[in-house]
């Protein structure tokens, strides 16, 4: 006798969601996981990109908006190869960030290293935080 999971309340695209979220047939583009965070000055983004070319990663700013575009070089594939599994992402691929504060793209510096690429662009003058002093009147 066989079990079956009871689910009195079953999400109508319950399956749909499954099959676009597994790995099954369908097969997801490539996006770069990131890490954003500020620093006084700078708003940093580290990309993953181990095993791509930074030749051929373009990165662009945009009315505060991070744009990285790129392709994964497609090595030579032996068409009569059996796969059991085939997760080796290839083709291009583009991402964009809103970036949280307002920044100064054209003074931007990108460098790649060990497969990461770090992004660091400083933020606009009216981004930062300022401090007024507040003047007091004394009566007398």
């Amino acid at each position: 006798m066989a079990l079956i999971k009871w689910a009195p309340f079953l999400e109508p695209f319950e399956e749909m969601e499954k099959m676009l979220t597994t790995s099954g047939d369908f097969q997801k583009g490539y996006v770069p996981a990131i890490d954003m965070y500020e620093e006084k000055d700078n708003v940093i983004i580290e990309a993953q990109l181990a095993g791509i070319d930074p030749d051929k990663v373009s990165v662009s700013i945009e009315n505060d908006v991070l744009s990285l575009k790129g392709e994964i070089e497609k090595k030579s594939e032996v068409e009569d190869k059996n796969y059991y599994r085939k997760e080796i992402r290839r083709g291009s691929f583009y991402r964009s960030i809103q970036l949280p504060a307002h920044v100064n793209g054209n003074n931007a510096e990108a460098q790649a290293e060990d497969g990461v690429l770090k992004i660091t662009i400083p933020k606009a003058e009216e981004a930062k935080p300022k401090t007024i002093k507040i003047k007091t009147k004394k009566n007398k």
